[in-house]
């Protein structure tokens, strides 16, 4: 071990020294949210800023803080890392229990070494589930009753959709295919691959959802990048920051759209019937650049990544610059907050909830490490009106972040169960929240 004792050394050095920097915000969060948020110029420092917060899970009867007029309470509580969450049409809950698969090449180097330090103080990285486990309130009380394990043997699974008779998967890298008969808690069928998708020993953003289409002919899968801002070489990131199309009947997969550095949510606005996505933006230009976003997703559409952000402000640290791409790149529709950690997103439908949040998106902001003051770590609703949005975020779940800084957890996916409560994935508090009215609990 002595040899090594230098390089932790200085890695920790290096850790003291960032946090010593200095380098914090100009500018509060709000003003990266909205349709213009503010771009203040790029601050580059020698290594990235690490404000990254403790993951210590909630303290016995520990829950997050419910906006006025609802109330939140544990679905279901002890799961490990759920990342995310798809509500089957009886009413069961299908939860993703996963974690970063082996990537060794994504953490090489000191910088590397350190950002893995990070992922495993904050709560990730840890070895994988590799399950979807299934949650059934029997008795229609908001609490899972039974839970089972639905799916086992996966390889980060993250994404799912039911077309059919079939279940779609989408692994970190590959769309498997399992046959699905509605009530059963398990399924002992070997998963059928549809496609493969890009993965290897980097897979910098290994989470890959999917999203079928209205007539269940065609899948949308993202793709997140495979680095920061293509260090790793333009040829890493084939079929990458992209959502896919993919058609099931014969695996084929098409870039439906480009530029996008880490899509997760997606999902289709009620109104336009648009496809939207929720997307991760890039690091390491200051606490105040570059807010992550939602926007409704062109075919064909170009967003940038990585050569310019928000339409066609150049991202310098990329060389060379493809003009003729950045001259085509298309301004999101909604900024949702520098390093906010976007993940979640999904339309409200139903009427239990009061009627303010009729059509309007819910957004899982997993939280910043990159930003000082730290940002995120709550669940936000942005108001829709006539297919776009049409007022500032509004807090739902607050309260992951204890009185030091603490992650008590850390919301992810985001899904409205069969009675029309919001369901919250919590990774780092290993459970699923249930969001309802005040009166209703």
């Amino acid at each position: 071990m002595r040899p090594h004792l230098p390089l932790t050394l200085l890695a920790g050095l290096l850790c003291l020294g960032l946090a010593a920097c200095g380098e914090t915000a100009t500018q509060p969060v709000e003003s990266g949210y909205g349709p213009h948020p503010v771009l203040p110029p790029p601050r580059h420092t020698l290594l990235p800023t690490l404000n990254f917060a403790k993951a210590t899970a909630w303290p016995p009867g520990g829950k997050p803080v419910a906006a006025p007029g609802l109330a939140v309470s544990a679905y279901a509580a002890g799961l490990d890392h759920p990342r995310w969450l798809y509500v089957l049409p009886n009413g069961d809950v299908l939860v993703a229990e996963t974690n970063t698969p082996s990537k060794p090449d994504d953490f090489a180097g000191i910088k590397g070494w350190i950002a893995g330090k990070v992922m495993a103080r904050a709560g990730a990285g840890g070895v994988s589930a590799n399950r979807i486990t299934l949650l059934r309130d029997i008795d229609g009380n908001g609490t899972a009753k039974t839970r089972s394990v639905f799916l086992q043997g996966l390889n980060s699974p993250f994404g799912m959709s039911l077309v059919g008779d079939s279940l779609y998967v989408a692994d970190t890298d590959a769309v498997l295919r399992f046959p699905y008969r509605e009530g059963e808690t398990s399924i002992a069928a070997a998963g059928v691959k549809v496609a493969d998708l890009p993965a290897g020993s980097i897979n910098h953003h290994w989470t890959k959802n999917l999203l079928a289409s209205r007539d269940g002919t065609r899948l949308y899968v993202t793709v997140g990048s495979n680095s920061n801002v293509a260090e790793n070489g333009m040829d890493q990131e084939r079929n990458r920051a992209d959502i896919l199309e993919l058609d099931p009947a014969n695996g084929s997969l098409r870039v439906f759209a480009s530029g996008l550095r880490n899509p997760n949510g997606l999902a289709w606005e009620p109104r336009s019937g648009a496809l939207w996505t929720a997307v991760n933006e890039r690091d390491e230009i200051g606490s105040d650049l570059v807010p992550d976003y939602m926007t409704s997703v062109r075919d064909g559409g170009f967003y940038g990544w990585p050569y310019s952000y928000y339409g066609q402000h150049l991202d310098q640290r990329v060389q060379p610059q493809n003009p003729a791409l950045v001259a085509a790149a298309l301004v999101p529709d909604y900024a949702l907050g520098a390093h906010t950690a976007s993940l979640g997103l999904c339309f409200y439908q139903a009427a239990l909830l009061p009627a303010h949040y009729a059509g309007g998106a819910f957004v899982g902001q997993h939280g910043s490490w990159n930003r000082n003051p730290r940002s995120g770590y709550k669940v936000i609703f942005v108001p829709f009106a006539d297919g776009k949005p049409s007022g500032p975020p509004e807090d739902v779940l607050v309260g992951f972040l204890d009185a030091a800084g603490n992650a008590q957890g850390r919301p992810v996916g985001v899904a409205v169960d069969r009675g029309g409560a919001l369901l919250v994935a919590d990774d780092v508090g290993n459970t699923v929240w249930r969001v309802t009215p005040a009166a209703a609990q």
